[in-house]
């Protein structure tokens, strides 16, 4: 718990250090952060395997963030998962979003085969060209493919946080145990510290 509280802390000030106001020398010496929203893996096939207490809370808060995000005019990056042996394949009613995942047809996509969203995709590359510096992760498995994915940026120098109430896992109180060990931002307090940017 103490390993989380510190690890939330440094993100936190980070970003807040990053999306403060600053004046003209400090803002010479410290760029404004550059954050991206990942929607990772919420496809037809996967979501009646999560648990019903996960499907009660995130997509309201999926929307919440991408809304956000939206509105900041930050980048909206749509990631789905396609195993080439076992599928889904690319195109099928499986492998789509639901209609209620408010991603849009001119969003970013990334199509991965492992469960971190970086290996083998053009998801760093697509970081990298935009000048982003930072992710902001919900989706599924909050265990799996979200969890690789956060630890995959963070081993790529990004700054990475997972959105809270936001994730979904087969289990909640495995949902609730990655929350508590990552860097955890809610709809709230991620609203709180983009509206700093400026």
């Amino acid at each position: 718990m103490i390993t989380k509280m510190i690890c939330t802390a440094s993100i936190l000030c980070s970003l807040a250090l990053a999306l403060s106001p600053a004046g003209a020398a400090e803002e010479q010496e410290r760029p404004k952060l550059k954050p991206a929203l990942l929607v990772i893996d919420v496809q037809n096939i996967w979501l009646p395997m999560m648990a019903q207490a996960d499907r009660d809370v995130a997509p309201a808060n999926i929307n919440k963030a991408i809304a956000l995000f939206r509105k900041l005019e930050y980048p909206v990056i749509a990631v789905y998962h396609s195993d080439p042996k076992h599928g889904p394949p690319p195109g099928t009613e499986p492998f789509k979003f639901p209609e209620w995942v408010a991603v849009r047809a001119d969003d970013p996509v990334i199509v991965k085969a492992h469960s971190s969203s970086f290996p083998e995709t053009g998801l760093d590359s697509l970081l990298k060209k935009s000048g982003r510096d930072a992710v902001f992760l919900c989706g599924l498995s909050a265990t799996g493919c979200v969890l690789a994915t956060y630890f995959g940026a963070t081993e790529r120098g990004y700054l990475a946080c997972m959105v809270k109430d936001a994730l979904l896992s087969d289990d909640s109180t495995h949902t609730a145990a990655v929350e508590d060990i990552c860097a955890s931002a809610s709809i709230d307090e991620m609203e709180s510290l983009l509206k700093r940017r400026d």
